[in-house]
């Protein structure tokens, strides 16, 4: 009964595979000449931020010290938190306002719901598109680290995946917002959010620094857990604690996903 079941699924998850790769297509094949400015403008902001903070400020505050006790340069401190950072804002932007509008106003969903294609496999494209740009970010971003001297090449490679692992779960989560939000209005706290864990995740001062009742609440953030497990990478300081974060997003992203899928099966096909 066992080797029987076993091809059945196999041959479901390859179909639902190709369905959602096939969502994930038909962005890149209607993409716009406009389009690469708005990623060449995602992929500048953090480099700004980087160079403007890291750099700039860096060389007023020189040294920070770690919780550990170990001492770095300021710029090696901020540039892990502006990778995570934009990993998060690369896959909200995609999976907030552009999912908005194609679910919402376009109604484009409801055409591809004529097709085999289910509500899951949807969420499952969208996201993975997400991922190609956020994906994108964190390669480029990387690189501008590696060439700084803020990290090495390996710890680079090691770091990607975890960026993209970041850019999943925060896409789960933004299309689960998405699919609750009422209008355009709504954004406005979007990015009112967004702005405020980018300010307290730890991203330009240790977690270390708040009082004790703020402290807690930053570090079960998830955007905190992410600067976290990228710092970790970066600064070659990883442990179980890194895995613990790994753990948040993988459970931030299940949940993202599932709850995202269930509601877009209410909103979709009723």
């Amino acid at each position: 009964m066992l080797s029987l079941m076993l091809p059945r699924r196999l041959t479901a998850l390859d179909a639902m595979a190709r369905r959602s790769a096939a969502v994930a297509g038909r962005n890149v094949a209607t993409l716009r000449p406009a389009y690469w400015l708005v990623m060449l403008g995602g992929l500048l902001e953090p480099v700004f931020y980087l160079f403007s903070i890291g750099v700039g400020v860096g060389a007023l505050v020189g040294e920070i010290p770690l919780p550990g006790g170990r001492v770095i340069d300021y710029a090696e401190f901020v540039a892990p938190a502006m990778l995570a950072s934009s990993a998060m804002s690369g896959a909200l932007s995609e999976t907030t306002f552009n999912f908005f509008g194609k679910m919402k106003f376009m109604r484009l969903y409801e055409g591809m719901l004529a097709t085999p294609v289910r509500p899951i496999e949807i969420a499952l494209g969208e996201l993975s598109w997400a991922m190609l740009r956020g994906g994108v970010y964190s390669a480029a971003f990387l690189v501008i680290m590696t060439a700084m001297d803020l990290t090495t090449p390996l710890r680079a490679l090691v770091a990607l995946p975890a960026s993209v692992l970041i850019g999943f779960a925060f896409g789960a989560l933004g299309m689960t917002i998405s699919t609750l939000i009422r209008g355009w209005q709504d954004f406005d706290m979007i990015g009112a959010g967004m702005f405020v864990l980018f300010l307290f995740s730890g991203t330009f001062i240790p977690a270390t620094a708040y009082p004790a009742v703020l402290r807690w609440i930053v570090e079960v953030t998830p955007l905190y857990r992410s600067v976290h497990l990228i710092r970790g990478i970066s600064l070659g300081e990883t442990g179980l604690v890194q895995l613990l974060d790994v753990l948040y997003l993988l459970a931030m992203l299940v949940v993202g996903l599932f709850v995202a899928g269930r509601r877009m099966e209410r909103l979709l096909c009723r």
